[in-house]
């Protein structure tokens, strides 16, 4: 059996080795000259900057890929559990440092709102079930079929997948600041906590459950480890060279043809590329039906993202691995960014020094950082041409207030990247930064199914279809695939 793998992102890798393990002869192709998709590295002048996902969970799921051939992950890579999570700072300057010490954690709930403690021990206790039921039962189960979500109704129902996440934490927590913090987790996975499903409370307990790590060297060492299994299991990696059609016969696949026109021929075609941009760029549209073209005109998409890299000359020594700054506004900040489509000048951020942890990702006495704000995504219609330096220099002003003293005349390398990067360099669709959002109408069978509903011997992985988008998501659906076939 020959299989095509188009991507190599964390869905396309696992893919690949699933089917490898299967005995299918594999070629992945990326039109990058380096693997990694979202997760790619960018090396500037001793700094190493992960372009994408930098909280590394539920670390099996990594793992089982190494297992599969009878290898061992820890000859390939190495994963740090981190002692702090993530430390969320408040516009009115208060800190809360969020990690899997219980004793901890209660003891700073208790100082924000002593009637939370008792809410937050439930919440947990009640995100525990969704995770049993949403990951651990559903995530690599696949939804091709009504009636295998129709099954699952009641269960979603009595889980309370109708209410939103921040819906479902508020009614278990009062502080708003304590709100915000249990609720930020769609944010993750390119969702708004004000609409996404509860089901993703499952993140929570997620974390809870595996802990937070993080890939010495950066994830693109993961990368880097996959890519040096994939060779040594005999799977052909084609670089530098893009897919521009899926070829078809009828509605039955039949392979590919690249920019350089070459034909190559398979029994199956794996796309871990964005499906809506598959089904409109790659494949004949006059193939779907009428209901599918209604699918897809009715999804939405999830946000879109502005993220600056920059390396410093001098040390930050008091800032955590992982800190998320909340702005003042926080669902009018949000409505701007998902319903409006507008640019607002009170944002959030999520900060990421690497540099925390290892010292290898920036230069001796330097020290590395990427930050990452949610904007809209191309719908918008913003030029980024016009506002990208503005973008820039209004997140500089922003984290030198309260948490970088004098970073702008300590920067001495930085570049940024946003929404024309995720749409012209990653194929997403409006540019998004995680596919669809995760709202109920667009999980599990509602999303792009994993099996093609149209084409014969099209497949999908990643961020666009079930379970979802983020690390354990996209190597999930690489399992889903693994049932299907």
């Amino acid at each position: 059996m020959k299989s095509i793998v188009i991507g190599s992102g964390f869905g396309g890798i696992a893919a690949a080795l699933r089917l490898r393990a299967k005995k299918h002869q594999v070629t992945l192709v990326e039109k990058h000259s380096d693997l990694g998709g979202r997760a790619r590295v960018f090396k500037k002048n001793g700094f190493t900057f992960d372009a994408g996902p930098t909280v590394i969970t539920a670390p099996y799921l990594i793992e089982e890929l190494f297992e599969l051939f009878n290898k061992k992950a820890e000859d390939y890579i190495k994963l740090t559990p981190l002692n702090i999570w993530y430390r969320f700072i408040f516009e009115d300057g208060k800190v809360f440092d969020y990690s899997g010490n219980e004793e901890q954690m209660l003891e700073q709930i208790e100082k924000i709102n002593k009637d939370d403690v008792k809410g937050y021990k439930e919440l947990v206790k009640f995100t525990k079930k969704i995770f049993d039921k949403g990951f651990t039962e559903l995530a690599d189960v696949p939804f091709d079929k009504p009636l295998v979500m129709m099954k699952q109704l009641p269960s979603l129902l009595k889980l309370k997948s109708y209410k939103s996440v921040y819906s479902l934490v508020s009614s278990y927590i009062k502080n708003e600041k304590l709100r915000r913090m249990l609720s930020m987790h769609p944010l993750l996975v390119g969702g708004n906590p004000f609409t996404t499903t509860s089901i993703y409370g499952l993140i929570l307990y997620l974390e809870k459950k595996w802990g937070i790590h993080y890939s010495m060297g950066g994830t693109g060492n993961i990368i880097k480890g996959l890519e040096k299994l994939m060779i040594e299991e005999g799977i052909e990696l084609i670089k530098g060279h893009e897919v521009i059609n899926i070829i078809s016969n009828n509605r039955k696949i039949g392979g590919i043809k690249l920019d350089n026109q070459r034909e190559i021929l398979s029994n199956n075609v794996i796309c871990n590329a964005d499906p809506p941009a598959v089904y409109e760029k790659l494949l004949d549209q006059n193939k779907t039906n009428s209901l599918f073209k209604w699918k897809q005109k009715r999804m939405q998409y999830s946000m879109g993202l502005f993220v600056y890299y920059f390396g410093t000359k001098k040390t930050y020594p008091n800032v955590e691995h992982h800190t998320i700054k909340f702005g003042e506004k926080y669902k009018e900040h949000l409505s701007d960014i998902f319903d409006k489509k507008k640019l607002n000048k009170d944002i959030s951020y999520y900060l990421h020094r690497p540099s925390a942890t290892d010292k290898s990702m920036a230069p001796e006495g330097n020290d590395c950082f990427y930050v990452l704000v949610p904007v809209p995504n191309n719908q918008s219609k913003i030029d980024w041409k016009l506002e990208g330096d503005k973008m820039k220099n209004l997140v500089i002003d922003k984290m030198q207030e309260t948490l970088l003293p004098n970073l702008r005349e300590n920067i001495v390398e930085d570049f940024y990247l946003t929404p024309d990067y995720f749409e012209k360099e990653l194929n997403t669709k409006f540019g998004s930064g995680f596919s669809i959002q995760p709202k109920f109408t667009q999980s599990a069978y509602f999303r792009f199914h994993n099996k093609s509903e149209i084409f014969e011997g099209l497949y999908f992985v990643g961020a666009g279809t079930h379970p979802g988008a983020g690390v354990p998501g996209v190597l999930s659906s690489a399992k889903v695939l693994d049932k299907i076939l």
